[in-house]
Formats: structure tokens, sequence, C-alpha cells
């Protein structure tokens, strides 16, 4: 058995150095640097979108699944919180391993194992019937799809760091910022076409196609990302991206081991306070993304399309929210994150704020409010979720640094889904005619973490600024 381990292990490993061929003229090198990084970054920002079809859709067949009493809200919050778990541990462990890793082999393997688990969940409805049931017991269909949903959470998290990973290697310091909040903006482009197709999908062929669907995406995706994605450039016999661009980058001295730069991620106290920063924010962004289509069903009486419909206007709002993200840092604020941090989380708790105190009937208002949530979330995201983590480390130890925070996120996004689910059940009430829900528990939850977020992400106020002296 070692042998093969040792060969799959092989296999996904970042191949070695090659030297820059001195006959190669210069013209000919910033060809293949250009190409190369032209592939690389439509394929992480359109792949890793295609990551969240498959992540999200659980949303969409909450209603439909508690209407045929498949699952209870607080197994729905409990398995939410299997896979926000799994990914939380998992994007710490696939962030050590993706700055050691092939990036076109890490990320394409994992979409693909994402679809499979996937389009196995849409037939997990025929664990109710016997001899299934027999054998599992009643709750066994709870137990197979929290597994399946964990598993699904692990392989998802192989998404963020091999982009950020790849991010890193290819874009310099000075033009990263622009880049990274365009490739933010892929879990947008990820929401709203989960909350468009699925929904879709969902309202005219039933829940289970809401998981058969979009795993068939990530698995057709998944071929093409392996013949799109490239290796490092020191790989394909081309220069450091810092030499090319002639832009070093703070704290990466090339004679120092990758094991050293990500240990000093681990004592990098800025990087921990980013963490847990991140972790809050992430409470209230999965209480509207995992919560919000059910929320406009049983709150305010919406038909799903319609909830849908405007869950995926937030979405494109969180998408201009990361393309502003990197042009407000990289060409008003000077590479500077820490200023439209703030602004961005007062503006966040303010519209959610407005998104619950809107009464029913208001759809014009309820768009606008998370509109601005998006807006709001899409530059947070892009700073607290990672940009201002990397900012402040080697990119040779980026991927460390992006599993450390994306660690404390998912596993506060996991804190939420379960505590969510069970205040939203402690709000039900069975009534003669219907089952009504009371979300105003978990809408306090959600602003109560976005404003700990704000005052944490004050702590690291001058971070960027400290690492950018040090590279000096």
């Amino acid at each position: 058995m070692a042998n093969p381990l040792r060969a799959m292990l092989d296999w996904f490993r970042t191949g070695p150095d090659r030297p820059v061929d001195p006959n190669e003229t210069p013209e000919s090198i910033r060809h293949r640097y250009e190409r190369n990084r032209w592939s690389v970054f439509v394929s992480v920002t359109l792949g890793y979108g295609i990551f969240y079809i498959c992540r999200l859709n659980f949303s969409v067949v909450k209603k439909p699944m508690l209407d045929e009493d498949i699952l209870t809200a607080t197994q729905m919050g409990i398995i939410g919180s299997a896979l926000l778990i799994a990914y939380a541990v998992g994007k710490l462990v696939n962030g050590f391993l993706a700055d050691r890793a092939n990036i076109r082999r890490f990320m394409s393997a994992g979409l693909l194992v994402v679809g499979v688990v996937n389009v196995l969940l849409g037939f997990s409805d025929i664990l109710k019937e016997e001899p299934f049931r027999m054998v599992l017991g009643g709750s066994g269909l709870f137990m197979v799809v929290a597994a399946l949903w964990g598993v699904n959470g692990w392989v998802q998290a192989t998404g963020a760091p091999g982009s950020i990973v790849s991010l890193s290697q290819w874009f310099s310091q000075k033009e990263r910022g622009s880049r990274y909040g365009i490739w933010c903006t892929s879990h947008n482009i990820g929401e709203a076409l989960t909350f468009v197709i699925t929904a879709f999908l969902v309202s005219h062929m039933g829940w289970r196609w809401g998981f058969w669907g979009p795993g068939l995406i990530c698995v057709g995706t998944a071929f093409i990302l392996f013949r799109s994605l490239a290796d490092r450039p020191r790989t394909l016999g081309l220069p450091l991206v810092g030499d090319y661009k002639n832009d070093p980058s703070p704290q990466a001295a090339p004679t120092e081991s990758v094991a050293k730069l990500q240990l000093e991620v681990l004592r990098n106290p800025a990087v921990w306070v980013l963490g847990l920063a991140s972790a809050c924010m992430y409470v209230a962004r999965y209480g509207v993304n995992n919560w919000g289509v059910l929320y406009l069903q049983e709150g305010k009486a919406y038909s799903m399309m319609h909830a849908g419909t405007i869950l995926a206007i937030y979405s494109f709002a969180g998408m201009a929210g990361s393309l502003a993200s990197g042009l407000l840092s990289d060409y008003m604020f000077k590479a500077k994150r820490n200023l439209p941090c703030l602004l961005a989380g007062l503006l966040q708790i303010a519209s959610l704020m407005a998104f619950f105190l809107i009464p029913p009937g208001h759809m014009l208002l309820d768009s606008i409010a998370l509109t601005v949530f998006g807006f709001a979330m899409g530059i947070l995201v892009s700073y607290l979720g990672g940009l201002m983590a990397i900012d402040i480390v080697s990119p040779r130890a980026a991927g460390a640094a992006s599993g450390v925070v994306g660690l404390f996120s998912y596993i506060g996004a996991a804190i939420q889904d379960t505590a969510s689910g069970v205040l939203i059940d402690r709000g039900r009430v069975v009534g003669e005619a219907a089952t009504t829900y009371d979300f105003t528990g978990a809408f306090w939850f959600w602003i109560g973490a976005s404003i700990l977020s704000m005052l944490l992400a004050l702590l690291v106020w001058n971070a960027g600024n400290k690492a950018a002296h040090l590279s000096h």
C-alpha cells in the first residue's frame, strides 16, 4: 500500500524548478508568462465559482425537503455544519499542502470528487425505503447525508487554497490586490448560478436535481481545469513573478524553506486575529447564504423563484464589491486595506439590520438592503477572508496563511449553521393551516457577530504597513 500512496502523493506534488533557458529571448519569456498568467487567472476565477454551485445548492433544497419531511431544520443545520467544519479543517490542511502541490492536478481532482459526491446525494432519499431503513434505522438518511456533505466540505477545501497559491505565484504584490478582488467575484458567480439555476431546477424538476445538476456541472468543469491550470512558473522554466515584474514580495528570502516560512505564519499574531475577525464575518455571510432563501420564503412570503432572484441580486452585488475591493486598495489607498475594510464593515452591519427590520411585502426595499449587504460583504470577504493575511507573509507560504484564516472562517460559519438551525427551530410554530418560523434570534446572532468582526479587524490596523516596512 505504501508505494501506491507515495505514487499518488508524488503525482500531486509540484514539479522541480527548471532553470531559465539562457538562449530564450525576453519576448519569448514574456509571451509564455502572459499566456499562462491569463489561463491560470481565468481558470481559478471561473473554476472556483463552480465549486460554490455544489456548496450552496443545499440552501435551495431546504424548503422542499422540509415540506416532504425528509429532514428537520435542526438536522439541516447540523448537516450544514458538517460541511463547514470539514471545510474549515480542510482549508488549513489543504492550504499547507497547496504550497507544495501542482495546483493543476490538486484543484481539478478536488472539483471532480465534489461533483461525484453531489450526484450521489441526489439519490439519498432511497435510504428512507426498505431495506435501507431496516439496516440504518430512522436516522440513517440524516447520518449518511451529513457524512457525504462533510466529504463534500473537505474536497471543497482544495479550491480556495489552490486559487490563492496560484495567484500569489503568478501575480506580484502590486498587482495582486486587483487580481485577488476579481478572483473573489468567483464565489459571487457561484452563488448567483446557485440561486438562479439550482432554484429553477428544483422548482421544475424537484429537489433531487438540486444535487444532480450542480454535480454534473462540477464533473465537466474539473476536466477543463486539468487542461487550463498550470504549475508554478519555476517548474516551467520561467523566473519568479517578483523578478519578472520587478516587484519583490515582503519576507520572501529565496533561501528559506517552505516549512520555515509556514512556521512564521503560525507565529504571526496578526494572522490569527484576522482569522477571528473573518470567522465572525462569516457568521453573517453564511447566515444569509444558507438560510436566506428559507427566510425570504417563510419570513417574507416570497415564492422560491422570487427568493432565488433576490439572492442572485445579492450575489451580483457581492461581485461588484469584490471588484471594488482591489481597485479601492490598489489605486486609491496604495495597497492598504484597513480603511476600506472598516467602511465596508459599517455598511454591512447597517444593511443587515435594515434587511431584518423591513416588513414583508416590500420587495424593492429587500432587494436594496441585500444589494448593499452583498456589496459590503464582497469587500470584506476579499480583505478579511484572505488578502490582508497573504499581504503580510511570503508568497511561498500564502497557502498556509489562507489556511489559518480559512480554518477560523469556516469554524465560525459552522457554528452559525447549527446555532441558526436551533434558533429557527425554537421559533417554529405549528398551526392548523401551516407551520411558520421566527428568524428573530438568528438575525440578532448574525448582527452581533458582524459588530465583533469589525472590532477585531481594528486590532490589526497597521499590520500591512509593518510588513511592507520589513520588506525594504
